[in-house]
């Protein structure tokens, strides 16, 4: 029997089992094109392309937290029907981009519900016009304001918005039991971010969604990010949260102190580090950059 015969046929049997045994189908299927690990008992995550999703199992069917592209997708659903074949109860969006989005449509008449702040809808139908992708969506059909919450089996879901971010459409959704929190794209750890000011982005009010998500959750969460430099670290704590705050302070500091000195857009762009940031790292700078100068030179 070759390997992945093998693997198939250790996963089918322990398909239906317990939290235990899915976390070890998760070690068996080395050799597919994805990573999947349980981080707490009834959370775990999974990356292959695209933004991290998270994945919930409750006795009444699972919840999960963004969807990559339709080809990832579909590998998570065929996973997790291997793991325990039941309903896909929720599908909820950090946010719009595609990386987190564009999988939502292997979910369609798969999934009860699709949830997402109400700019990320908007965002989404505005982007998928203008590229003529809507029959490739499958958009949010319940959307909240400042928050969500909804009981799926004995866990408590609930949805915060804490205003513009890395979009002006970030949701961070909190598995309150298990206590998990994915952040989206409002965390990139270690690796420059996106700063999408098209949609409404704000560096100044991300570094309040970062403080109010510190006071807002204890030590014992588990965060989950959207995105790392270091594919194995998109899970961590305050401490990578902290950093990042610092990171997003000192880069507006940074390009506050250049435009005062009277250096232009060019010159600003042209700087290949930020004072005292020692370990952002990756392709990107120049995004931060422009993001910040754009943003500064608005508010004037």
């Amino acid at each position: 029997m070759n390997r992945r015969l093998f693997v198939q046929n250790t996963a089918l049997a322990l398909a239906g089992t317990t939290l235990i045994n899915h976390s070890l189908v998760a070690r068996l299927v080395t050799d597919e094109p994805y990573k999947m690990k349980m981080i707490r008992d009834t959370v775990g995550v999974f990356t292959e392309r695209g933004g991290t999703i998270a994945y919930l199992r409750t006795r009444e069917g699972w919840v999960v937290v963004d969807a990559e592209f339709p080809e990832q997708a579909q590998h998570l659903i065929d996973a997790l029907k291997k793991t325990q074949d039941i309903p896909f109860r929720l599908l909820i969006n950090t946010h719009h981009h595609g990386d987190h989005t564009a999988g939502n449509i292997a979910f369609k008449g798969r999934v009860g519900q699709v949830v997402a702040h109400e700019n990320s809808l908007k965002n989404q139908k505005a982007v998928a016009e203008k590229a003529n992708t809507d029959d490739k969506q499958l958009y949010p059909d319940t959307t909240f304001g400042e928050g969500w919450k909804q009981n799926v089996g004995s866990e408590r879901i609930r949805a915060y918005y804490f205003g513009p971010g890395h979009t002006n459409g970030d949701g961070l959704i909190h598995f309150e039991n298990a206590n998990v929190l994915h952040m989206g794209d409002l965390m990139s750890n270690r690796r420059y971010p996106f700063i999408d000011r098209s949609a409404g982005a704000s560096i100044k009010n991300w570094i309040t969604v970062l403080d109010k998500t510190l006071t807002t959750f204890d030590a014992k969460t588990i965060f989950v990010f959207g995105h790392a430099f270091d594919p194995e670290k998109i899970t961590g704590n305050k401490a990578d949260i902290s950093a990042f705050r610092d990171y997003l302070e000192k880069l507006l500091v940074f390009v506050g102190q250049e435009i005062k000195a009277g250096k232009s857009k060019d010159d600003i762009l042209k700087a290949t580090a930020i004072p005292g940031v020692t370990e952002w790292q990756g392709d990107g700078i120049g995004r931060s950059l422009q993001a910040a100068y754009e943003e500064l030179t608005m508010a004037k």
